[in-house]
Parts: structure tokens; sequence; C-alpha cells
């Protein structure tokens, strides 16, 4: 595919362009008042940290999962609001420990599907749902999620520190499917076991006590590259990634790929005498990780393929989230 479509596609990928409305919620939270607790972390990332003691701190966060989803696949959208809070949580280099939820049910059918995917995510991942809300009158199906995990402060990783010069990593699980009723998620979990799926979260929290990562953030909905820019924003920083070295599975064309929700995706930017430390821990969990690029001091977030160059986004001018 020519790099200036492939660019057009990623920058028009719904996965991204939902992603704007953030910066206008926000706005209306600007921690005016003084709180008697230590904030030290809030929008922008994929959990908000909130020191406990000198040494600990709270992890927050919370998805509301896609409607299209939930309608096309309940028990699968029951899953994957574990998959996809406990992934966050281990993005920050943290171990998750409890979810509350909040359940709307209009279809009864598709009520109880739901709920037999969030038993087997919490089998699966090992996190306990352990109250929440139910409206079982709702004018449609709902399930909103949150999540709360631990983190030694100086273990945590985040989203925004990347550091000019940093090596970008990108990290995937490719022994996995495109998931059959839901074309846009990659699944590597629900046929492995419980270990294997627990391991590699693992693995983040190793990664934080190592201090490998100056930076990490999941792949969520807005894909590879819609990810790494969500970071690169929140960093201040840019990039240059070449797309022909992120790992990729078989038979998968990358356009399709880079939209992809991985069931255990990563990006990371890292210094150089860091990568082979960083890229064994992965791999010794099944995760296949790569260098693919570097962290710039200018905001523009350029992709190429070895020959052409294309600015991806212009942070000094655009958005993806506003945060």
């Amino acid at each position: 595919m020519e790099l200036s479509k492939l660019a057009e596609e990623i920058r028009n990928f719904e996965g991204v362009t939902r992603k704007k409305e953030i910066k206008n919620v926000v706005n209306n939270f600007n921690f005016e008042e003084e709180y008697d607790f230590d904030i030290i972390a809030d929008f922008g990332d994929d959990a908000a940290i909130i020191g406990l003691d000198g040494e600990n701190a709270l992890l927050l966060a919370a998805d509301g999962i896609w409607g299209k989803l939930l309608e096309k696949d309940p028990w699968w959208a029951g899953y994957c609001s574990v998959l996809v809070n406990t992934n966050d949580i281990a993005a920050m280099g943290g171990r998750a420990i409890a979810m509350t939820n909040i359940i709307g049910i209009k279809d009864c059918d598709k009520g109880k599907e739901l709920l037999k995917g969030l038993k087997e995510g919490i089998k699966k991942f090992g996190v306990p749902v352990v109250g929440g809300h139910t409206h079982p009158d709702a004018h449609c199906n709902v399930l909103d999620v949150s999540i709360t995990g631990i983190v030694k402060k100086e273990n945590v990783l985040r989203s925004d520190s990347a550091k000019i010069g940093d090596k970008v990593v990108f990290a995937y699980d490719l022994d996995g499917a495109i998931h059959e009723t839901f074309k846009l998620n990659w699944d590597t979990t629900s046929m492995k076991s419980k270990k294997y799926v627990r391991d590699q979260l693992k693995s983040l929290e190793i990664i934080g006590e190592n201090h490998l990562a100056n930076s990490c953030k999941d792949i969520s909905n807005p894909g590879g590259l819609g990810t790494l820019g969500m970071l690169l924003e929140v960093s201040k920083k840019g990039a240059i990634v070449d797309v022909s070295k992120i790992p990729i599975a078989e038979d998968i064309k990358i356009d399709a790929w880079l939209k992809m929700y991985p069931g255990s995706g990563f990006v990371f930017t890292t210094p150089e005498n860091n990568v082979k430390e960083l890229l064994s821990t992965l791999e010794f969990v099944g995760i296949t990780a790569s260098v693919c690029g570097e962290v710039k001091e200018d905001k523009k977030f350029i992709i190429t393929d070895g020959k052409d160059k294309e600015v991806l986004f212009d942070f000094g001018r655009e958005y993806i989230c506003g945060c």
C-alpha cells in the first residue's frame, strides 16, 4: 500500500477520530480546588495515578464498551471489558486488584451472554468484580467497567514521559486470530491458559520494576500508530517510525493490522541501552517486539517505509485527544 494512502486511512480511522471528543470533556475538569490527596497524573494516561503514601500509588481506570461490539457479540464484549481494563493497569506497570461495573440491560438474552463473557474474563485474568450498579430496564444494552490497581511510585510507566532519542518499540503477541464476529479484534487470549495471559501482564510489572522504558501505552481502539500518536501527543514530542519494521501477523495486510485492537499489544519508548533487555523480557512471555523508530523533539509524527516519508500527525497544529 502507498504510504500516503496508509497515512490517510489511519488519520480518518474511526478508532482515531472518536478520540477528538475527549478534549471537550477534559476541559470541564481543571482541578481548581485543593484536594488533600496526591493526584500524580490524571487525563491522558491509561490510568490516573493517586499517591497513597511515600512509596505506593493507586491506579484508577475505566472503559466503556463500544456499542457496536456489544450489539454484535455480547459475550465477547463482556470478556473484553476485563481484558481492556487489565491491559490499562499493566501498561502503567501496575497490578490490577479489583473492578466495579455498570450494566444496563434492554435485551435479557444479550444480558445473559454479556455476563457469561464477563465471568470468563474474570477467570482468565484473575481480577474480580467487587461491586457496581445494574439497570434492569435500560433503553439500550450498556457495559462500563472501572478498575483499580496498585504500583510502586518509582516503577510506574507513563504515557507522557517519552524522551528525545528514545527508541520506539512496538510489541504484539502474534499468536492469535482475527475474531470471527469483530474483524478489528486480534484475539490472543481466549484460546490461551490463564497462566499464559497473566504472565504477559506480569511482564509489564517487571519492565516497570527494572526501569526498562521511559513511556508505555497499551495498543487499543486507535490501533498501533494511533496509540503511539496519543503517547507522543501527551509527551509533547514527535517521532519517525518505519512501518515495515512493526511486527505483523502472517497473511494480514498492514493497513488492516495497524487498525487492530490486539489482545496483547503495547508500544514503548526506551533508551537505546535498555532495548535488549526490554525485548528479551517481552519475548520470554510470547510477545514479539521490535525497534521501529525514534522519538524526536519536533512535534511531527512521521512514518516511513524505508523509502518514502509522510507526516501522519503534526501535533504543533492538530491533536488526537487534546489532553
